[in-house]
């Protein structure tokens, strides 16, 4: 038991260990409050005075949520050392986070976040106060769980950190060797002397290695073996990186390194968001200082990132997840040309849907009215235009790992990849829900499109029968002279009507496809087998079991001979897991997915077909209804003038051609044809007050596009 006048620790009960002081768990002797005490080694009393004193004054004048807070400096009651009193930080570091086997391959996006938005908040405050971490790390960033239950990550670890404005330099060395600057690297890790300098954006390096660790499980710059078996091979590697990538791996001895400027398929990241950070990253793992972004610039478009909203959009097509990143204030307009870029589904072509319904959105309408979407309940899209079906994009399980490897990082590596597989199986799973519901959306969609062909085919019918009648009863009153032109317009009403008999039998066979046991019936979209799933859920717990007992027997160093055999057996057990975890997942999980969206390849070109269809049907009825319109309309002007020629006619004895009317029965019919085309108006304007459909499908052609 060590103390000071105000708390006091147990040396068994460490929480770190660095080369100048160890951390404790501690514990103020009035309140029983946990601390962390900060006791520093006598390798640390070596330094410089002022070095020593450095991140006592650094830590005084920090007070921000996401910096570890500095509640007193005391001096241990034995040596008189001082010892730095710190929060307490309970969750551990983001590496013990990382450690997770659920966040072997990165972070999931919403933690990801939550790391972004607080180490940019942490760093932003050092700048304002002109300090240089100079060991940024994932080790240096502890976790706490706030009071709404979310993550909050706060910087720690100022023993290297000093004052330095932007435009200032340093030539002393700290920090971890595989986030260090390349100049710093050369200096303190190969042990090359040279003149350069440092400046603040070294932390920026740190920081964007540190993110993509974050981001993906592994470090950006890997020789084969590892960076620290490697070091002029890690040294080539962060020194020749060409601009715009954010990583560079050897995968054999002696091979070459390949480089990428994008995450790897296994990043839990959306492409969303990995869109924005790879710039991001690109720009601050710099190796050239004079190049790489400055501090105003990455605060900048760091939350320009952090201050948009996501937008969750599943292609039903394509059967594809997206997150839309989009800012509160932009429109609609905005939103639809982002979906464009990820989907390639041209803001033209795009249909949207909600929860079922069709979702109209106004060009002006801003995002932050944009109805709620999760992952379990996005927008759908669906395009005018028949679109390859990709799903979901994984790697198949990676080989076993070799058994050369020490008994801890085996089973890491095994609890690790069992759950990466297990979070990719759900993903499949919730894929195949949102087709599911996607599927069933489409058709209402589809029935609600064609109830509206089948009441304007009943409109369209009705008006040709108007017109019939109207041009019979013009054809009685006409002069010989204008005889022609109605018995022609006469026959043209005829010829419409007889090509009425096709649309009826198209429009029953669609009928037919949406009958139980039709084309689109979506029978095949049954709720998925879950079981397989589960199944690996239940392995996984038992690695992870395994893991977590080997984690903490790490810690003892040596172990008992009948530990070491259980180890052994552990070992076997773990094999053996892992394998049943494997095989699930490629021969069933895997297997059925990729049926599933075979199927639903399938069903989409039918769905297609069908579509093209009702669109055809709908430029039919347009056709028709302009042509009788036009008949109508020249029909009403015949009709205007036949008092004039009508009468005269009759009250010199001459005939018209049909035959001799009575003035009674002129008037009569006068009267009738004025009823007719009253009642002919009153269909027009029908019409055109349900033409909401017609404004829907008449601006596209028969094969989806649009007319130019």
């Amino acid at each position: 038991m060590q103390s000071t006048a105000n708390y006091l620790w147990l040396i068994s009960d460490l929480l770190g260990q660095g080369a100048t002081a160890n951390v404790y768990r501690g514990r103020h002797k009035k309140t029983g409050d946990l601390y962390a005490v900060k006791v520093f080694n006598n390798l640390s009393f070596l330094r410089p005075l002022d070095v020593q004193m450095r991140e006592f004054e650094v830590l005084k004048k920090l007070n921000h949520k996401n910096i570890v807070k500095l509640f007193a400096v005391e001096e241990e009651s034995n040596t008189r050392h001082k010892v730095l009193v710190m929060e307490y930080c309970p969750c551990g570091s983001l590496y013990t986070v990382l450690e997770e086997s659920s966040n072997a391959y990165g972070l999931p996006e919403d933690e990801f976040l939550i790391v972004l938005h607080d180490v940019v908040a942490g760093m932003n405050h050092l700048r304002e106060y002109g300090i240089v971490h100079r060991d940024i790390k994932p080790g240096n960033i502890m976790r706490v769980i706030g009071e709404d239950g979310r993550s909050v990550y706060k910087l720690t670890d100022f023993g290297a950190a000093r004052e330095l404005d932007d435009d200032e330099q340093f030539v002393s060395l700290y920090g971890t060797e595989e986030y260090l600057h390349p100049d710093m690297y050369e200096r303190a890790v190969l042990r090359k002397d040279h003149q350069k300098k440092y400046g603040a954006t070294v932390d920026l390096w740190s920081i964007g290695v540190t993110f993509y660790h974050a981001a993906t499980g592994s470090l950006p710059f890997r020789p084969f073996e590892g960076p620290r078996r490697n070091k002029e091979v890690m040294y080539k590697i962060i020194t020749e990186k060409p601009p715009g990538t954010i990583s560079g791996h050897q995968k054999c001895e002696n091979g070459k390194i390949e480089w990428s400027t994008e995450m790897p398929v296994s990043c839990s990241l959306s492409k969303g968001l990995q869109t924005l950070l790879t710039p991001v990253l690109a720009n601050i793992l710099e190796a050239d200082q004079e190049k790489c972004w400055g501090f105003d610039q990455f605060f900048a478009e760091t939350n320009d990132i952090l201050h948009r909203m996501v937008l969750y959009v599943f292609n039903l097509q394509q059967a594809t997840l997206h997150h839309i990143y989009i800012h509160e204030y932009n429109t609609a307009s905005l939103f639809q040309e982002l979906l464009s870029r990820r989907t390639i589904i041209s803001v033209h072509n795009q249909e949207l849907l909600y929860e079922g319904r069709r979702l109209v959105l106004d060009a002006n309408r801003q995002a932050k009215s944009f109805p709620k979407t999760s992952r379990e309940n996005p927008i759908m899209v669906v395009s005018r235009e028949c679109v390859a079906t990709v799903g979901l994009i994984f790697e198949d399980p990676l080989p076993l790992p070799r058994c050369s490897l020490t008994f801890f990082l085996f089973v890491q590596t095994f609890a690790g990849d069992i759950g990466h597989l297990w979070k990719t199986s759900e993903s499949l799973l919730l894929y195949q829900e949102l087709v599911r519901k996607g599927v069933r959306g489409l058709i209402e969609l589809m029935k609600e499109d064609y109830s509206e062909i089948m009441r304007k085919k009943s409109e369209v019918f009705h008006l040709c029968k108007f017109c019939t009648q109207m041009l019979e009863k013009t054809e009685q009153l006409v002069l010989s002279s204008e005889y022609d032109e109605i018995s022609d317009m006469h026959k043209k009403v005829l010829r419409i009507s007889g090509s009425l008999d096709p649309i009826e039998r198209t429009t029953q066979d669609i009928k037919s496809k949406f009958m139980p046991g039709g084309l689109l019936t979506d029978t095949w979209t049954h709720n998925p087998d879950v079981t397989c799933v589960d199944k690996i859920k239940v392995l996984l717990d038992a690695i992870t079991a395994i893991y977590q007992q080997f984690k903490k027997d790490k810690a003892e160093r040596r172990l008992p001979y009948n530990e070491e055999q259980i180890h052994k057996f552990d070992k076997q057990k773990l094999v053996l897991h892992a394998s049943k975890a494997r095989t699930l997942f490629t021969d069933e999980c895997a297997m059925k997915y990729r049926l599933f969206i075979s199927k639903c390849e399938d069903w989409m070109r039918k769905v297609h077909h069908v579509r093209k269809q009702l669109l055809n049907l709908s430029g039919q009825l347009i056709s028709i209804e302009k042509e009788v319109t036009m008949l109508m309309e020249r029909t009403f002007k015949l009709q205007e003038l036949l008092p004039q020629k009508v009468h005269p006619l009759v009250s010199s004895g001459l005939k018209p051609q049909t035959a001799y009317l009575s003035q009674n029965t002129l008037v009569e019919m006068t009267l009738g044809m004025k009823k007719l085309k009253e009642e002919m108006e009153g269909v027009v304007k029908e019409l055109a007050e349900n033409n909401h459909f017609l404004e829907r499908f008449g601006t596209l052609t028969l094969d989806g596009g649009l007319r130019g």
